[in-house]
């Protein structure tokens, strides 16, 4: 994870992090001197032990998702005493285990396979086709910085700038660059479509470019005790304006997020973070208050709002799950995703996109921004 210790925003968001995993450490230490059996032997029943007992004692979604999970324990215990006999076998119980939790962020890595659960985009459609945006979007003379590339389309003045994971590092310099050289556009869209997540620290970084005050992005909570709801009392987050870089004044120029269910872990975590500086109220240069304009567009987000953090059982193998949750600033739970703003809910249509290619989400994105934005109007240019 890259961090930029000069940045007090970020700092926090590691602090924050550093903080669950201490007390997901000292929970772990305080099972062992509780509870003898904790110390697993490597057998094929002594690491189904430890898979069950370390979620039962660390994970945090067991009541938001309804999950009885002693009576997981007892369906798939009663296997070991005489039809589980190779690790592959163990693999495949861990991974019907994961199943039951509908989470994103629980994995099991082993040397052959890693057990994970994708039906939270499944059953969604795809809503995005990055063959048409690369050939009708981007084209070939876009420009292209710490994992951003972006353009400026001529025909609305609008700039269209694509991140797709935030596992790539957002350099402070590289986000004034861009942001100053789409500065004039009457509007910005930013697709973050099939973005699976990364960093927080980027996601944070770049939400700081649309802040202009603090403000309350929702709160956290850590595990405190072994029981499945022993949580401490929540915690506020803020995002806060980065000082002395390249800003965008939302409540001007209109921002749109693209998204859609492949948008998950941190990149859900950005879209509530835009989110909440949506309607925050701007200044401008006479001291008039007018709103920023930051919509979210698209299709429903995959969720994943819950911090992951990993632990290893006794044959080697990692597991990696959701420890502290975290909701909006009105205490609602993201984990299972975040609806487009109202009027901003769009499909793409597969056959236009084939015959017309045409990006109904990013069309959608472009009319909003013209008919909202504050910018001086320019005389339309063919693209």
């Amino acid at each position: 994870m890259h961090i930029d210790f000069t940045n007090k925003s970020s700092f926090r968001w590691l602090r924050i992090g550093i903080v669950c995993m201490l007390l997901s450490i000292v929970g772990g230490l305080s099972s062992c001197l509780d509870d003898d059996q904790l110390e697993r032997d490597d057998s094929l029943r002594g690491n189904f032990e430890a898979f069950w007992q370390t979620l039962d004692q660390h994970y945090c979604f067991f009541e938001e998702k309804g999950v009885d999970w002693d009576g997981v324990y007892r369906k798939y215990a009663p296997l070991f005493d005489d039809s589980i006999k190779s690790q592959f076998e163990l693999f495949d119980v861990l991974d019907e285990m994961v199943d039951t939790l509908r989470d994103g962020h629980i994995n099991v890595y082993a040397p052959f396979n890693i057990a994970r659960y994708w039906s939270w985009y499944e059953d969604y459609p795809t809503n995005f086709d990055d063959n048409l945006v690369r050939e009708y979007y981007l084209g070939t003379n876009y420009w292209y910085t710490a994992g951003m590339q972006y353009v400026m389309y001529r025909r609305d003045s609008v700039a269209y700038v694509r991140y797709s994971s935030f596992n790539s590092a957002i350099g402070a310099t590289n986000l004034d660059y861009v942001l100053a050289l789409i500065r004039n556009a009457n509007g910005l869209i930013l697709d973050i479509r099939d973005n699976g997540g990364g960093s927080l620290t980027n996601a944070v970084t770049l939400a700081e470019r649309f802040a202009t005050e603090k403000t309350l992005s929702g709160y956290i909570r850590h595990k405190v005790g072994l029981g499945h709801n022993d949580f401490s009392s929540p915690e506020p987050l803020y995002v806060e304006p980065a000082t002395d870089r390249v800003a965008w004044d939302a409540s001007v120029r209109p921002v749109v997020v693209l998204t859609n269910r492949h948008c998950f872990s941190a990149a859900n975590n950005f879209v509530q973070l835009m989110r909440a500086l949506d309607g925050t109220m701007t200044p401008d240069t006479l001291g008039v208050l007018f709103p920023k304009m930051i919509k979210i567009c698209g299709d429903r987000t995959g969720g994943g709002s819950g911090l992951p953090f990993e632990s290893v059982l006794p044959n080697g193998w990692s597991i990696r799950f959701s420890s502290c949750p975290m909701t909006d600033p009105d205490g609602h739970s993201t984990e299972s995703g975040i609806d487009p703003s109202p009027g901003l809910k769009v499909d793409m249509d597969s056959l236009s996109a084939f015959q017309n290619h045409r990006d109904d989400i990013i069309e959608a994105a472009r009319r909003y921004i013209i008919e909202h934005t504050r910018a001086p109007r320019k005389a339309a240019e063919s693209e």
